[in-house]
């Protein structure tokens, strides 16, 4: 008796996650982007690209949420 399916459904599976993750931080990266160029702010103007442009780069699911999760958060922190 196997659990969790075979390989290939695990991987389309992880495929989803990563595309339906970088579709949430991607939103959330144009939010902030548009808002940095309407307030000039530089925080979260970079912010915004970075969360548009790192879930290319990154193929695990758990470091891309975290990744996510951490930029998210970055402008709350760092005030410039």
């Amino acid at each position: 008796m196997t659990t969790g399916g075979t390989t290939t459904e695990k991987l389309a599976m992880e495929g989803t996650s990563l595309l339906v993750w970088g579709m949430i931080f991607g939103s959330i990266g144009v939010g902030f982007f548009i808002y940095g160029k309407k307030q000039r702010a530089v925080v979260p103007f970079v912010t915004g690209i970075a969360l548009c442009v790192f879930p290319y780069f990154i193929s695990n699911v758990y470091v891309l949420v975290m990744v996510g999760c951490a930029l998210v958060a970055l402008p709350y922190f760092v005030r410039i």
